[in-house]
């Protein structure tokens, strides 16, 4: 009974903590309210178009094709209105030739229910193929299944379909850019969070069966994360599929939206840390033949991979607060400027601008220092034992490409 109590505590709490980020701010959560209320206003719209208006005393098609027709992004809700409508009309043909050549209900569903669920596994239809097989069970239990039934039927699906499109298109129409961001911010601070991890793990000696189970637990997080990162790029691509110069002069485009470069920098990133943390992984097991470098190597390696993920999570900060669509050119831009000194004052009695605050990004120098003693023992490991050395070598290549896309890497180039 307590554990029931704690579990429905649980799920209150988190319904009370959704509805005040839904209340508090823009959202996935506000987003999804806003698509609930839209989806809701389009049924109800529907059905009283067709119970009011057009005076049909059974008006159900038309509210639910309205209700599920208002999709995530509008192209989807054009792509699955095709999809649903070409689905119920082949259902409801289907079911009402069924009818008449067999005259019984019960063979009429065992004739033509086992080739419209074959046919909702077609992917032309999508995730609406199932609606081809209830729309005949529901043309067959009603028996409405004459010539005039089928198109009146066909004709308030149509109905649904054309109101539902028409509220999600018309009414705050729904982009997915923030997502995109959010999920870069995430990617590359778990990005950094990982490599720390690592670090900490040479240094305090921690390599072991343990330490790697650890490592491949973190980067298979890590590689969910640049998942949802480009199922959100795709949703915002969707988002943006039509009429994105409306969205925009609605305001419904943020500024600053992430770049597709961003994405495929830490999509490197990410492959790169896998590999490491596998390489890493190899060398603790005993059983296999390639020897880990020595304690000293171990050591300045682990501090070049705590400066990499210090320089992942600045970057993380930079991504969630800065201009979101910075690119590595941009950065080498801002260093350049950031070289060429100060900039003179504007105008008779203007004072010079200050300093900009430093950055709060790890040290170059550091990650150059590291890198140099690295690569010294890379050589003392090839002239002692080569196995060691390429161990050594591979580890270093590893986070020499991390360095590379990263902003210390821009700075580098």
């Amino acid at each position: 009974m307590n554990r029931a109590t704690e579990v429905i505590g649980r799920e209150v709490r988190a319904v009370g903590v959704t509805a005040r980020n839904a209340v508090r701010g823009p959202g996935r959560e506000r987003d999804l309210m806003v698509q609930s209320l839209k989806a809701s206003v389009a049924a109800l719209l529907a059905w009283t178009v067709a119970k009011l208006w057009l005076e049909d005393p059974m008006a159900l098609m038309a509210p639910w094709a309205a209700l599920v027709l208002v999709q995530a992004t509008v192209y989807g809700s054009l792509l699955r209105a095709a999809q649903q409508c070409a689905a119920i009309c082949v259902g409801t043909l289907l079911a009402s030739a069924a009818q008449a050549v067999t005259g019984d209900e019960l063979a009429a569903m065992a004739v033509c229910l086992p080739p419209l669920m074959l046919l909702a596994q077609w992917s032309r239809f999508g995730d609406q193929g199932n609606y081809a097989a209830t729309t005949a069970v529901f043309t067959l239990a009603t028996g409405a299944v004459s010539a005039q039934a089928a198109g009146h039927r066909v004709g308030q699906a149509v109905l649904g379909a054309v109101i539902g499109v028409a509220v999600n298109a018309l009414v705050l129409p729904p982009v997915h850019l923030r997502d995109v961001r959010d999920n870069l911010v995430g990617l590359a601070a778990e990005a950094g969070a990982v490599l720390r991890r690592v670090a900490g793990d040479l240094t305090r000696a921690e390599w072991d069966d343990s330490a790697a189970s650890r490592w491949s637990r973190a980067t298979d997080r890590l590689e969910r994360r640049l998942e949802g990162l480009r199922s959100a790029r795709g949703w915002s691509d969707e988002s943006l599929r039509l009429a994105p110069d409306r969205l925009r002069r609605l305001r419904r485009i943020p500024p600053n939206v992430p770049s597709a470069e961003e994405d495929e920098r830490w999509a490197r990133v990410t492959g790169q840390v896998v590999a490491l943390t596998r390489a890493l992984s190899v060398a603790a097991d005993a059983d296999r033949s390639p020897l880990p470098p020595d304690g000293a190597a171990l050591e300045r390696y682990a501090g070049m991979l705590e400066v990499l993920g210090l320089a992942c999570e600045a970057e993380s900060r930079r991504l969630a607060s800065g201009p979101v669509g910075a690119t590595r050119s941009d950065l080498r831009r801002k260093e350049a400027r950031a070289a060429s000194g100060p900039r003179a004052p504007e105008g008779p009695g203007a004072s010079p601008e200050p300093d900009p605050e430093p950055d709060p990004e790890p040290s170059e120098e550091r990650l150059t220092e590291l890198h140099a003693g690295l690569r010294e023992h890379l050589r003392e490991h090839a002239a002692r034992n080569p196995s060691q050395a390429a161990v050594l070598g591979a580890l270093l290549l590893h986070a020499e490409n991390i360095w590379a896309d990263t902003a210390l890497g821009a700075r580098r180039e």
